[in-house]
């Protein structure tokens, strides 16, 4: 009996001693939105003047999107449909909103001071979001960047919408300046060690525009890219246990024109001397202007790879899944010199074809997806995605049931290699500049512009052949033109918000 007994317990220990059947753990999740970086401004899509190494490496060890989209050619709507997996014409935010019934909130130092000011128009609270969705499914949720969907005293903040934790720019006005007086750790205002020095400040009459020591007042303590930098890479070293979903939506290289001194003068050896930019439009002035924002990008550069040693420090690179974007085209205004850098190529340039356009130029965007040991190295992929597919993309990676309410399709499998099936088109709507639409349906692009003035005439393109948008073929197929209008009519409901309403689209 007794040497049953031991053998029993013996049996026991050897069970007990065996791991328990481990569920393979959850990938992290590493977003980086660049702000108004453009297709053609990093080395994988063939920038030629900047220095983007560290990008061409992630691109080179993981997988190019050469036909992915923003949902949206300007900053706050890009970023809501990111978060809420729905395209334009179902979105609840189409446009940038300043919530101007608030009072003065232009006026950057009363912002400043007061948050009731502060902050572009919320998302309700109870909307549903991507960071919502990984933060029920045990994931730990940062966004470090620019917000840009509910001031600080709303409903919309990050808090509210699936992040337990938040560093960085509620206001896209206050990211104007990138020595700003403050930014914003969860509900928390974190003054910085700058002066208050408003948008559209101009150089001293007195001053030599010529020399750089004239724009001193420009340069100061804190840059908020590099604040912001510090606090992202502190929350992967505090949550390396735990799955975690990093959203770093970096305010580079959007304007004004200001980077740190060293960076700029490294491109002022390589490209010589320049005009000083004056400061027109609202933004800073800049001694070296196209120093200065290759600079910027060099500076956001540098940041990703820190971002990637920093999750191979921590243990984690072969369970994380990087995937690097922009919110929208490059800026044609406040100094940038998109033709010097020919920042849309291979697309069209300048004001109509890049921001705030859904010509190629404003919505197409650099892509990458890298993921050691899951995702190809140094592949392609044609497969056309766009913003909202990253809802469904993240639930099909992590298990869970993708929302009823969406307008995406997962592209994991483009992602992992496998066979993918396509969008029957993808669509746009987008109630400023003029107010604008847009369908791509394979090769054929439809476009709309100037519809808040009631006309609507739609443009045809035949992309496989015109990637520029310079021949209007509307009239020679009038069934592909017939077919892509029935799915503008189709698409579009309209907004709740006055603001974002398109008349002639509800008529």
């Amino acid at each position: 009996m007794i040497s049953r007994i031991l053998a029993a317990i013996a049996l026991f220990a050897a069970f007990s001693c065996q791991p328990a059947e481990q569920k393979p753990q959850k990938p992290n999740i590493v977003l980086i939105l660049a702000d108004d970086l453009g297709y053609g401004e990093v080395g994988f899509n063939g920038q030629k003047l900047i220095k983007t190494p560290h990008m061409d490496a992630l691109a080179a060890s993981g997988k190019i999107f050469t036909n992915h989209y923003t949902a949206a050619p300007v900053c706050a709507p890009a970023r809501g449909m990111i978060l809420t997996g729905l395209h334009s014409g179902h979105a609840y935010i189409r446009g940038n909103d300043e919530w101007r019934e608030r009072g003065e909130v232009w006026d950057y130092a009363k912002a400043a001071a007061d948050p009731n000011l502060e902050g572009q128009r919320p998302l309700p609270a109870e909307t549903q979001t991507i960071a919502k969705i990984l933060q029920q499914n045990g994931y730990k949720t940062a966004l470090v960047g620019k917000w840009g969907l509910g001031g600080p005293l709303s409903e919309g903040i990050p808090t509210n919408l699936g992040f337990d934790y938040f560093f960085g720019y509620n206001c896209q006005r206050q990211a104007h300046n990138l020595y700003p007086p403050h930014l914003w750790e969860n509900e928390t205002k974190v003054s910085l060690n700058n002066e208050l020095i408003v948008p559209g400040t101009k150089l001293d009459s007195l001053l030599d525009p010529m020399n750089l020591d004239s724009y001193a007042k420009y340069f100061q303590p804190d840059y908020a890219p590099d604040v912001m930098h510090q606090k992202a890479l502190s929350f992967l070293e505090e949550n390396s246990e735990q799955p975690f979903f990093l959203y770093y939506a970096s305010p580079l290289p959007h304007l004004p024109l200001q980077a740190p001194k060293e960076l700029i003068m490294e491109y002022v050896e390589i490209f010589g001397e320049e005009d000083p930019y004056d400061g027109s439009k609202g933004y800073f002035p800049a001694r070296y202007p196209r120093a200065t924002y290759a600079a910027m990008i060099s500076l956001l550069d540098q940041q990703i790879g820190e971002l990637r040693k920093k999750v191979e420090e921590i243990g984690q690179l072969e369970n994380t899944i990087f995937i690097l974007t922009s919110d929208n085209g490059p800026s044609y205004t406040g100094g940038v010199d998109f033709e010097f850098f020919d920042s849309s190529a291979p697309f069209s340039n300048g004001y109509g074809r890049t921001k705030g356009f859904v010509y190629e130029g404003g919505i197409r965007v650099p892509m990458v997806v890298n993921w050691p040991g899951k995702v190809d190295a140094g592949t392609q992929s044609d497969h056309a995605s766009v913003f909202y597919d990253l809802m469904p993309t993240f639930c099909e990676l992590i298990g869970v049931a993708v929302p009823d309410k969406t307008d995406g399709k997962s592209f994991l499998p483009a992602i992992l290699g496998q066979e993918q099936e396509p969008h029957d088109y993808l669509y746009w709507e987008f109630p400023e500049y003029g107010g604008q639409q847009a369908v791509r349906m394979g090769q054929w692009k439809a476009v709309r512009q100037k519809l808040k003035e009631g006309v609507i005439q739609t443009e045809l393109y035949d992309l496989s052949s015109d990637p520029q948008e310079q021949n209007d073929v509307s009239d020679q197929y009038p069934e592909i033109l017939s077919q892509l209008e029935e799915i503008m009519k189709n698409e579009h409901q309209t907004s709740s918000i006055e603001r974002f309403q398109i008349p002639v689209l509800d008529m």
